[in-house]
């Protein structure tokens, strides 16, 4: 791959590990009882030439985005961030406008896969926070399972022509090769045209210990169908992704699978269209 092409990572987290502020970390994800700081980072970024990385939330409360924020003032790779804010608050407005005086704060996640609600993502409440969200000029991470896409369909409905992005592939059951009800949903996705899809979290939704290359294939094959290599970002998940290899594992995936697509393509992928996305040149 071009030594010279401009890389981003558009999904990693950062964390100073404690057992309270993280619960989600089980012991199933013992791995991740760790500190991961940008010092660590930046070198597996240099290691494979990439240029930079969006930082995203890895805790839902707004001390979260103080922390990223910090890290990503300090350390000029990170060209971004994505934080949490509660979109269902009756001061929303007022936390936005808070927040764009952060140039590095670029939108919006919230854990909706460990929302039991099916109807979470069209509450009033969730909706008019997202209205919020994008007339403050604000990104939206859109993080569900392969099973809540009817979900994230009915929510598009109401903001067809807005530009959101959903983490990792929405996260389909790669382990068990569960394919066609996701390939279903999200070519419907795909017919909002500024919908885009984090290629990121392949190798932890995939068998931890068995996986290979060719797993993933028919799920890039069908995204690069469906949406195009104009609305598709690289993302590492780091350091989730050590559950299942590490960094440079991951990257080769992606790195091996788009190395016959034509140079132009190859760079949006790999960080034009993330740039775009979370305006990273504004």
């Amino acid at each position: 791959m071009n030594e010279e092409l401009l890389i981003i990572d558009a999904h990693q987290h950062f964390w100073n590990y404690d057992a309270q502020e993280y619960p989600w970390i089980s012991d199933q994800l013992a791995p991740l009882k760790r500190d991961f700081l940008p010092e660590e980072l930046i070198q597996l970024l240099n290691k494979e030439k990439i240029s930079g990385a969006i930082s995203v939330q890895a805790r839902q409360s707004e001390k979260e985005n103080d922390f990223l924020l910090q890290y990503a003032e300090n350390n000029p790779f990170i060209k971004g961030v994505v934080g949490w804010i509660d979109l269902k608050s009756e001061k929303i407005d007022e936390r936005l406008r808070y927040y764009q005086n952060f140039p590095k704060m670029k939108g919006f996640r919230h854990v909706v896969q460990d929302e039991s609600d099916p109807s979470f993502m069209v509450h009033p409440a969730f909706l008019h926070g997202i209205n919020e969200l994008i007339l403050s000029g604000f990104t939206y991470d859109i993080l569900v399972y392969a099973r809540q896409l009817p979900q994230v369909l009915a929510f598009l409905q109401h903001f067809p022509d807005t530009p959101f992005i959903i983490d990792h592939l929405a996260k389909p059951d790669i382990k068990h090769r569960l394919f066609s009800s996701w390939q279903a949903d999200m070519r419907k996705i795909a017919d909002f045209p500024k919908v885009s899809v984090k290629i990121s979290g392949m190798i932890t939704e995939a068998d931890w210990h068995h996986w290979k290359k060719e797993d993933f294939y028919p799920y890039l094959d069908e995204l690069v169908l469906s949406f195009g290599v104009e609305r598709l970002c690289y993302g590492s998940d780091w350091p989730v992704c050590n559950l299942a290899g590490s960094y440079s594992l991951q990257w080769d995936i992606v790195k091996s699978y788009f190395s016959c697509f034509n140079p132009s393509d190859i760079k949006k992928v790999m960080g034009g269209n993330t740039q775009r996305f979370y305006h990273l040149n504004e």
